[in-house]
C-alpha cells in the first residue's frame, strides 16, 4: 500500500431535510457497501438515525440539513448521522413497549450494531453506530 494511503476509507454527504433525502441516503449507502455482508444493517442504521435527524431537530425545518458519514475499514463500519440541533432532547436509546408506534429507532440501531456513541450540545448531535463485520471471506473490504 502507498505510504499516504489509509487503510480505512471514508465517505460523506450533507442531504436537505426532507423525507425523501433519507432515501437517497439509503441509496448512497448501499451503492458504497455493494455486496458487502453488513450493507442491509448499515442501511437500515442510516435510515433510522437520517430519519430521527429530520424528526426531532432543526434537520427537518425548512433549511434544515443532516449529514451522512461512512468509515469502512477491513473489520468495521462506522455509521455517523450528525444533525442541525436545536432539538428538546438529546438523541437516547429508549426501549418502547411493545404496542409503541414510536421510539424503536435508536433500540433497534443498538440490536444491530456492536457499540453506538452519541456526542454534541444544542448546535448538534452525532450519532456513531459501529458495525463489526466479519472478514474471512475475501471480499475487497
Amino acid at each position: 500500500m502507498h505510504e499516504y494511503m489509509s487503510s480505512i476509507r471514508m465517505w460523506g454527504m450533507t442531504c436537505p431535510g426532507f423525507r425523501e433525502e433519507v432515501g437517497r441516503a439509503r441509496r448512497w449507502t448501499r451503492d458504497i457497501l455493494s455486496g458487502h455482508p453488513s450493507a442491509d444493517d448499515a442501511i437500515l442504521i442510516v435510515s433510522e438515525l437520517g430519519t430521527n435527524a429530520i424528526l426531532y431537530t432543526a434537520s427537518g425545518t425548512e433549511n434544515g440539513v443532516f449529514h451522512v458519514a461512512l468509515a469502512l475499514s477491513k473489520h468495521v463500519i462506522a455509521i455517523s448521522v450528525t444533525d442541525a440541533g436545536r432539538s428538546d432532547t438529546t438523541p437516547k436509546v429508549a426501549y418502547a413497549a411493545e404496542d409503541a408506534l414510536h421510539g424503536r429507532g435508536l433500540d433497534m440501531v443498538t440490536t444491530l450494531a456492536h457499540s453506538i456513541t452519541i456526542h454534541g450540545n444544542d448546535q448538534g448531535h452525532t450519532v456513531t453506530a459501529e458495525l463489526l463485520t466479519d472478514h474471512r471471506g475475501h471480499h475487497p473490504w
